[in-house]
């Protein structure tokens, strides 16, 4: 059985980690987006709220994986977002985390219904070894939105990202910090995909260059 955060040091990391994603920049600026954190095999804390801009641990709700609320309150624009994280724990039981945001770059590719290639090497290095996959749009909350996202999730086992046709983007990994790194990442890959484009496009990596980048991180280890 995987051991979880206390409830305690889960607030603490979500916290942390809506920090670093907006001192890093990668957050639209209305400040949406949405996290959670695993507390035991059938319990998450989720933001409660639209805006996660100055996140408030007092405001976090424990959520069974049936979607019930334990504790706290969730306000009703963000009752839509439960089934998301749910179903996505349950997809991959192994998760810690799960992040929700509109970073800008990556929903240009969202909204483009186009997958984000695998041409940066930090997003190697973050866990992000195939092309995020992106998930077809339905209204947000909705049973075919999440069926679309869970589907994504399953059909490309590797990826540990989701890009949300006319959306956003969900990633997922260990814990809340690991993700938001995650995020910061994609964002910047987004980002610099887009700019080489106005250049001939970015190129591929070699097919072993996964290999090469864990070689090499073994090394300093």
């Amino acid at each position: 059985m995987t051991s979880w955060l206390p409830r305690a040091e889960a607030a603490a990391e979500l916290v942390a980690a809506t920090e670093l994603l907006f001192e890093a920049g990668v957050m639209s600026p209305s400040g949406h987006g949405n996290l959670s954190a695993r507390l035991s095999d059938e319990t998450i804390l989720l933001t409660s709220q639209g805006s996660i801009r100055r996140l408030d641990p007092a405001t976090l709700a424990v959520v069974d994986l049936d979607g019930t609320v334990r504790e706290g309150a969730v306000s009703p624009e963000n009752a839509e977002i439960i089934s998301m994280h749910t179903q996505v724990y349950r997809a991959r039981p192994s998760l810690g985390a799960i992040i929700h945001t509109h970073s800008p770059h990556l929903t240009a590719f969202a909204y483009a219904h186009e997958p984000l290639p695998i041409r940066s090497e930090p997003m190697l290095r973050f866990g992000q070894a195939v092309a995020v996959p992106v998930a077809a749009w339905a209204p947000r909350g909705s049973e075919a939105s999440v069926e679309a996202i869970v589907e994504a999730v399953s059909s490309s086992p590797q990826t540990s990202a989701v890009l949300l046709a006319n959306h956003g983007v969900l990633a997922f990994s260990s814990s809340p910090i690991a993700a938001a790194r995650l995020i910061v990442a994609l964002e910047e890959a987004a980002t610099e995909e887009l700019a080489a484009a106005a250049i001939g496009g970015a190129k591929d990596f070699p097919p072993d260059a996964l290999e090469q980048v864990r070689a090499s991180m073994a090394r300093v280890r």
